[in-house]
């Protein structure tokens, strides 16, 4: 029924959705890259620290591809054309370079379409949990100060008593 091992990635999907939320939006799109992932073709001389920043908006680039595995596109470095080729693995944020809005993006994790081995992914975002959860699996939890949470309540937890202070809030990560 609900078999997250089957599901194909959701950074692809999320990647288009805010590049057009920003293009919408009038702002321009840059791409977070880690340039030292596999695949990654940019021109030598634009990484720094093994990251570099990519301005993907319409009148910047031609060609511009977004599928499901790689951003492609020709643009102009220095005045010379370069074919770029970005995996979409190797794309760590999307963001409008005007606002700085965007999205850090999250990594997949045992989902199909990955190479099925082992990588250490999971286990390098592991916030410390008690590891119950089967591996691979998204889990989502309490917001500290949301909901459940024991910091500023008035004890009066899973008893029925009144309602938490504050409610359950997203929180916006930079």
């Amino acid at each position: 029924m609900n078999d997250v091992s089957r599901m194909t990635s959701h950074r692809p999907y999320l990647l288009r959705a805010l590049y057009e939320w920003i293009v919408d939006n009038g702002m321009t799109p840059h791409l977070l890259v880690d340039a030292t992932r596999q695949g990654v073709r940019v021109p030598a001389h634009t990484v720094k620290e093994g990251r570099v920043v990519l301005n993907v908006a319409e009148r910047a680039v031609v060609r511009l591809a977004m599928d499901n595995e790689a951003v492609s596109f020709t643009a102009r470095f220095g005045g010379v054309s370069h074919p770029v080729q970005v995996p979409i693995a190797a794309v760590l944020a999307i963001y409008a370079r005007e606002t700085g809005q965007g999205m850090a993006l999250p990594e997949d994790q045992g989902l199909a379409g990955a190479s099925g081995e082992d990588d250490g992914v999971a286990d390098a975002d592991a916030d410390g949990g008690s590891g119950a959860e089967p591996a691979g699996e998204v889990v989502l939890g309490v917001v500290p100060g949301g909901i459940g949470d024991d910091e500023g309540g008035d004890g009066d937890d899973n008893d029925g008593g009144p309602a938490p202070k504050r409610g359950a809030h997203l929180r916006v990560v930079k």
